[in-house]
């Protein structure tokens, strides 16, 4: 384990871009093997703006990055974040931990607030207007979105205390398992099924793309599926009753449009079929 640390604690930028155009195309390719749905929509199509909102998100988190590595850095110095505080236990355990706390705070947490926050729902529409969710779905995320993410993972470095090690483990982890559970994959329900009781699954995952509530607003996680089942918003679906899109925002043909996607977020707030907010 202290080897894996130590290579992420420098991995170069290349080899993180292996990991994500990697990820992308495997699972890509295992979607033509054994698609969940039908791969009657153009692919490549579909793909275009996906793949521009992976880029900006990109584009964003470059020039943030020295944040991470600071707040990080003042963490460790300081010996400051809750990893830092618990009591001496083995190497491996600390860097689990220090994964999932980062999951919870930077992906799950800042996930449930985004449904919850009028404005962030908004933001975060353009994820979820998807009408073909896959593998490219994963970073289809509106810039400001990517903004707000990474506002949320730099307070979890900082609460978590996190060497930079463990935040590029938890960040390459993550990029993966997010390819892979919005992957249009059809595993064994009994696979799916055992596999979701650790991490989030394709099948858990696709009931929170379902285009209504309450569905919408369960299985906010994106590597560990424990923090759903252990803050009651773990839901499921039957994969053939789902449905992706959003119900109060049913134009595909906007849907699949970068400039009406970078709109979206500045459209009047409309009330999900539900909806409390």
């Amino acid at each position: 384990m202290e080897h894996v640390v130590a290579y992420f604690e420098t991995i170069p930028p290349l080899h993180r871009t292996i990991i994500l155009i990697g990820g992308i195309t495997f699972f890509w390719i295992l979607e033509g093997i054994m698609p969940l749905f039908g791969t009657g929509y153009k692919k490549w199509k579909h793909a275009l703006p996906n793949l521009f909102f992976t880029l900006t998100t990109i584009l964003v988190n470059l020039p943030l990055a020295f944040l991470l590595l600071k707040t990080s850095d003042w963490t460790v110095a300081n010996d400051f974040g809750i990893i830092n505080w618990l009591p001496e236990m083995p190497f491996w355990l600390y860097v689990l931990l220090g994964v999932m706390l980062l999951d919870l705070i930077g992906a799950y947490t800042a996930h449930w607030v985004e449904h919850k926050v009028k404005p962030l729902w908004m933001v975060h529409l353009v994820h979820h207007s998807d009408h073909n969710v896959d593998t490219t779905t994963a970073n289809r995320h509106h810039p400001l979105e990517s903004v707000v993410r990474y506002i949320f993972t730099v307070v979890g470095v900082f609460l978590v205390g996190a060497p930079i090690g463990i935040i590029m483990l938890y960040q390459s982890v993550s990029v993966v398992l997010s390819q892979f559970n919005h992957a249009n994959i059809k595993l064994p329900l009994r696979v799916d099924k055992a596999i979701g009781w650790f991490i989030i699954s394709p099948d858990m995952h696709k009931v929170h793309h379902h285009y209504k509530l309450p569905y919408t607003d369960s299985n906010y996680g994106n590597i560990f599926s424990i923090w759903d089942r252990m803050f009651g918003t773990y839901m499921e679906l039957d994969r053939d009753k789902i449905v992706y899109g959003v119900d109060t925002f049913p134009d595909e043909k906007e849907n699949s449009s970068i400039k009406g996607l970078l709109k979206q977020p500045f459209h009047k707030y409309r009330k999900p079929t539900g909806s409390e907010l």
